[in-house]
């Protein structure tokens, strides 16, 4: 049974910056693409940032230059770093992972942006 834990959200300023945290563990393949998405109140959920197994990588334009993605490969954990926060970047975040018979979703993460 595959798992993933989340962690690392929570309340910052405008400007401020979190690290989010993705662990999975059960039966991965060698073959996968992680990534971090959001959903705001009243919003479609939409990707902030992803990686693949072999290492490329996509960001969300809006992200682009404040985020950075990246993985564990040993851990099977992939992180987020969100620098420059703003009040539009509040939402929940989940993680993904998309392997070639499977995907499965984190629970989620609360990301709140405000002074």
């Amino acid at each position: 049974q595959v798992q993933l834990v989340e962690s690392g959200g929570g309340l910052v300023q405008p400007g401020g910056s979190l690290r989010l945290s993705c662990a999975a563990s059960g039966s991965i393949s060698s073959i996968y693409t992680m990534g971090w998405y959001r959903q705001a109140p009243e919003k479609q959920r939409e990707l902030v940032a992803s990686i693949t197994s072999d290492g490329n990588i996509n960001y969300a334009d809006f992200v682009k230059g404040r985020f950075t993605i990246s993985g564990e490969k040993g851990k099977n954990t992939v992180l987020l770093q969100m620098n420059n926060l703003k009040p539009d970047d509040t939402a929940v975040y989940y993680c993904k992972l998309r392997m070639p018979r499977m995907s499965i979703w984190g629970q989620g993460t609360q990301v709140t942006i405000s002074s």
